[in-house]
């Protein structure tokens, strides 16, 4: 399952799910709507505020810029 406070997970889950995705063009409210339908995601989404979803966006950059 997946939680807020994995964003390292969540962010490979994203990568997988949105592999040809510009991520310059990604807003934090693409992360919050893409998260929350991940199908393994199982937190309250009221409980997510922006620096959740930065460090999101960071593990997600940090990880496609490493490949």
């Amino acid at each position: 399952m997946l939680y807020w406070d994995g964003s390292y997970e969540i962010a490979l889950r994203l990568i997988q799910s949105h592999p040809d995705v510009n991520l310059e063009e990604v807003t934090l409210q693409n992360i919050l709507e893409w998260t929350v339908a991940l199908p393994d995601f199982a937190d309250d989404p009221a409980l997510v505020n922006d620096e959740i979803l930065t460090a999101i966006y960071s593990d997600w950059l940090e990880e496609i810029t490493t490949l």
